[in-house]
Parts: structure tokens; C-alpha cells; sequence
């Protein structure tokens, strides 16, 4: 089941360290091929805030692909063009948990999608 767009997605929570820490740490084991392709796009972690507001842009301009009811809350899945520094709108992957107490979207993850998922 899919909606329209990320429920509550004006409120979405994109935490500094998962920004920091993760989408744009060189280190991070799981993150750093994510670290490469956003700062390749020109983001940086010195100004996460401005990967963070296209987060949040992303939610708010793109359709939901695909939800999944868990015990916990909803998993929400958002593909579209990603507003970036070098203006390149490169199509990316997210994706956000709404608690099932809450009722405010946070960020999970985002990636790239590869050109063949998008054929």
C-alpha cells in the first residue's frame, strides 16, 4: 500500500548524528559509500543542516513508493530527485519510521538509486 506523500513529513526528525555520524562519516562502515556519493553532490558534514533541510524538502516533494505496517510503526519508503549543493537533483532512496506512538516521521536511511532500479 502506498500513499501520496510522507504523512506529517513538514515535522520529519532528521537527527544530527545520523547525518554526522552516518550519511556523511568516511568511516562509518555502512555509511561511507553513502558519504562519498553525497558529498560528491556537495554536501558537507561541517554544514549537515543543509543535507538535513533536503531531507526534509525530499519528504515533502516526492511520493511514498512504499509503506509497511511493522508492530512498532510504519516504514515509509520516498524515491525521487534530492535537491543538492551542485544542483545535480540526483534520484535517491529514503527512508522513515513513524513510532507507532507517535505520529512524526524520522529518518532511517537514504541512498542512491541505481540506474537500473530505475528502468
Amino acid at each position: 500500500m502506498t500513499a501520496a506523500s510522507l504523512p506529517n513529513a513538514e515535522h520529519a526528525v532528521v537527527p544530527e548524528r545520523k547525518i554526522t555520524a552516518y550519511l556523511l562519516s568516511e568511516s562509518h562502515p555502512d555509511g561511507r559509500g553513502k558519504a562519498r556519493f553525497f558529498t560528491s553532490h556537495g554536501f558537507a558534514r561541517s554544514e549537515w543542516q543543509l543535507l538535513a533541510a533536503a531531507l526534509r524538502l525530499h519528504a515533502q516533494e516526492n511520493r511514498v513508493a512504499e509503506n509497511v505496517q511493522t508492530p512498532f510503526g510504519v516504514r515509509y519508503i520516498v524515491e525521487g530527485p534530492l535537491h543538492s549543493p551542485d544542483r545535480r537533483r540526483p534520484s535517491v532512496r529514503v527512508v522513515w519510521f513513524t513510532d507507532a506512538r507517535s505520529t512524526v516521521p524520522r529518518l532511517v536511511t537514504a541512498y542512491p538509486i541505481k540506474r537500473r532500479e530505475q528502468e
